[in-house]
């Protein structure tokens, strides 16, 4: 005898309301960060970034509504047909994409229609394609020998390393950087043996150990063909800030200054230095907790992380208590696509990390990112109000 409710009945308002908490930290943190460096107040006003952010969330709540209105597990029949259509976008901008400041990473259909970035869908493919993949090979799986951990790890690897590589080589480290962040989530809760996974993580050191040869002994070689002029910059900015304050390190810099300014309380609402003289560039996208730590200081910083660790500790839960694998890796796999990306926006705010250019999920400005993280918010919400919770003894599902 099981006992359900309707899935509208089971909407996690708590990650929803934890998701206008940080609308409402994005709006203050925009409207402060906008300086006379983006717009002219005079024709535009101030208030310009933050009136488009605005309908860029309006919008993102409507596609979230979208994604939460149908059955999740729908998505399983069309794991293939989106992964495939993603990879042939990737290959068509490496063929035939819009080159702006020598990146290669945007289409349009065929010089008509506005342009758009193919890797910021390719992401959710991604998720679909390895969720549905794992749901198929590890559904009452018996095979825990080494031989069954390698062939699951190899066909993860053999699906996440195409786009992976093609995005790189757009070049769009950041984004990259996201995928392989999706393929670690996805590797770790396929429940391949932690042997493995450490070898994994020796060969991932022997790659960087090899880069830091190539780099010192045969740096034409290295320069040529594995990394771009601009990305060593940011590297040579991250690991001696001091030498490149002036150039390499010069964003960095500024916006360790504007934290270190904010101490515990903050220099108040637009009541910084570093923000409101334009110090910092990219303040409203890239570097936009910049802004939260100088003018909110400390205490504004830590609540700033609370939301978000409650916004991940409400996935995890749902991920844990779904009782549909499917739902499980959905909602796994955009864990790792989100926290990734808030670790490593402030890390590179606070020098922790090189730049890579990724923006603050649900924080920053931008249209593209803010829909894209509002669609994961969206399938996350959808596994949460699907998922049967029965009386006795769970139930197996087909």
């Amino acid at each position: 005898m099981n006992q359900q409710k309707t899935p509208f009945q089971q909407i996690d308002y708590t990650l929803i309301f934890l998701v206008f908490l940080l609308m409402c930290i994005s709006f203050l943190a925009i409207y402060s960060g906008t300086t006379e460096q983006y717009v002219d107040y005079e024709e535009t006003g101030r208030d310009f970034f933050l009136k488009r952010q605005v309908i860029f969330y309006v919008v993102g709540f409507i596609v979230m509504i979208g994604i939460m209105s149908f059955d999740y597990e729908l998505l399983k029949n069309f794991s293939i047909p989106f992964y495939v259509i993603g990879l042939l976008m990737l290959i068509y901008v490496e063929l035939n994409g819009v080159v702006r400041n020598g990146s290669q990473r945007w289409m349009n259909f065929f010089g008509f229609g506005p342009e758009f970035q193919p890797s910021e869908f390719m992401k959710f493919f991604l998720i679909i394609a390895l969720a549905h993949m794992l749901y198929l090979l590890t559904t009452n799986r018996t095979d825990k020998s080494l031989k069954g951990d390698l062939v699951l790890l190899g066909k993860i690897l053999a699906v996440g390393m195409p786009p992976f590589l093609l995005i790189l080589k757009q070049p769009d480290l950041g984004t990259a950087l996201v995928i392989g962040s999706v393929i670690a989530t996805m590797i770790l809760v396929a429940g391949i043996s932690w042997r493995l996974i450490f070898l994994c993580l020796l060969a991932v050191v022997g790659g960087i150990v090899t880069l830091v040869y190539l780099h010192n002994f045969h740096y034409e070689f290295f320069s040529s063909n594995l990394i771009k002029a601009h990305q060593l910059d940011r590297i040579y900015g991250w690991l001696n800030p001091d030498e490149y304050a002036g150039s390499f390190a010069y964003q960095t810099t500024q916006a360790i200054l504007g934290i270190g300014a904010g101490q515990l309380f903050g220099s108040g609402f637009m009541n910084s230095v570093q923000a409101q003289s334009a110090a910092v560039p990219e303040l409203h996208t890239d570097f936009i907790f910049a802004v939260i730590g100088e003018e909110f200081g400390f205490i504004g910083a830590t609540v700033l992380l609370v939301v978000f660790f409650l916004m991940f500790y409400r996935m995890v839960i749902i991920a844990l208590t779904c009782n549909n694998l499917f739902g499980t890796y959905l909602v796994s796999g955009i864990i790792g696509l989100l926290v990734f990306q808030v670790v490593q926006n402030i890390g590179m705010t606070v020098g922790l990390f090189p730049v890579t250019g990724l923006a603050l999920p649900f924080i920053s400005y931008g249209g593209t990112a803010l829909v894209t993280n509002m669609i994961a918010i969206g399938i996350v919400l959808n596994v949460g109000m699907r998922t049967k919770n029965y009386m006795f003894q769970a139930e197996q599902q087909a």
